[in-house]
């Protein structure tokens, strides 16, 4: 895969040097990645520490292991990647996904997680399906106490909400995006009544136009074999890949007028209208 030139990340574009990027999962992080066009190198130690340090810096990076990843930043991020408390739940399962490499922006790729509207079209009797493709009135805000994108009372059909599904869901969601690259939903378990399951995605921006996905599960499954909900999420996510590899611009717009929205877009809009307040432009058309 090629991609066009793009100058380096702003070093005024804070919310994304800033901030914390998984680069891999912990069980076989990769010994050599990119992260917003820099090289990385991953090194463990004798004592089982890691170590990363970025192509043409003396110092090593800032690393932390949380969530089943390694994480690191080119900045000065803050005292650890986004907080999950349903994490410290001990009947929780990890399920880490695998990484995929797409050929789109990864703001595109969060903005894609939170569409709600193309369940029935690109997850076809999986999470939608014809007749039912209204996606009802739901509440977005920005949670200005945490810097941090929220949208409620979320619900749509599923013919298969999950892999233990054995029947079809009217699904609950909640999203939640972190930080630019970091976003996560809740949604109904059909395993609890009162506890959603809770998928994240992390997603590491290595060139403007291109990306590096890990997603990464936290269930209530007791019986599921591991590969088989591995599996479940990646043919999801591949699907997405498709679509978000055809779009064009593969850039993400932050102007109003580039992209017509609806009403279903909600999230989307109040998306870009944050990362136009945080004057993000990595991966956006207001880079070039």
């Amino acid at each position: 895969m090629t991609s066009r030139s793009f100058p380096d990340v702003d070093a005024d574009d804070r919310a994304v040097l800033d901030a914390w990027y998984a680069i891999g999962f912990l069980d076989a992080p990769p010994p050599r990645t990119t992260l917003l066009g820099t090289a990385l190198a991953i090194h463990r130690g004798a004592d089982g520490a890691i170590q990363v340090r970025a192509e043409g810096r003396d110092a090593p990076l800032p690393v932390a292991e949380r969530h089943g990843c390694l994480w690191t930043s080119l900045g000065t991020p803050p005292d650890a990647p986004v907080a999950i408390p349903e994490t410290r739940e001990s009947d929780r399962r990890l399920v880490c996904c695998g990484s995929v490499d797409v050929g789109a922006s990864g703001l595109r790729v969060v903005e894609n997680f939170l569409d709600l509207a193309h369940f029935p079209f690109v997850h076809t009797n999986i999470l939608g399906a014809e007749p039912q493709t209204e996606v009802a009135r739901y509440h977005t805000e920005w949670r200005r106490d945490v810097d941090e994108v929220w949208a409620t009372d979320c619900a749509f059909h599923q013919p298969r909400a999950a892999l233990s599904a054995l029947t079809g869901l009217e699904t609950r969601y909640i999203y939640r995006v972190a930080s630019p690259f970091v976003t996560l939903l809740y949604k109904t378990c059909p395993n609890d009544p009162v506890r959603p399951d809770v998928i994240a995605l992390f997603v590491q921006p290595t060139a403007p136009d291109r990306c590096r996905a890990h997603p990464v599960m936290f269930l209530i499954d007791e019986t599921s074999p591991q590969a088989d909900l591995i599996q479940f999420q990646q043919r999801i996510f591949l699907q997405d890949r498709i679509i978000l590899e055809n779009q064009r611009p593969r850039l993400l717009p932050l102007d109003p007028r580039a992209e017509i929205p609806t009403r279903a877009d909600s999230l989307s809009v109040a998306y870009r209208r944050w990362l136009k307040e945080k004057r993000v432009r990595y991966g956006t058309t207001d880079s070039l």
